[in-house]
């Protein structure tokens, strides 16, 4: 199995640009569900907090494996890998 230098580099892009999405993203949506959900009880709010909680590793976990596996696929194809060599 050969492994390239240039796909890792990219993989590696891929996670750092999922990490600085992810911020902004998770606090615009907290910002709109927390309005939405106007004045609540403590139960309510304790179930608001753990739906949050859920979204949050979610959205990180998808975001990395989704841009961690176009920045392989990228500097797989950039890094000059030879015709023969397989994508894996």
């Amino acid at each position: 199995m050969e492994y390239s230098l240039p796909a890792w580099l990219g993989a590696l892009a891929g996670m750092v640009v999922a990490v600085v999405i992810y911020v902004p993203a998770i606090r615009s949506l907290e910002r709109r569900l927390r309005a939405q959900s106007g004045p609540t009880t403590l139960e309510k709010r304790a179930a608001l907090e753990e739906k949050l909680s859920v979204m949050r590793r979610c959205i990180l976990g998808a975001g990395i494996a989704i841009l961690a596996t176009l920045g392989y696929w990228i500097g797989h194809t950039i890094g000059g890998a030879s015709p023969s060599a397989p994508l894996y």
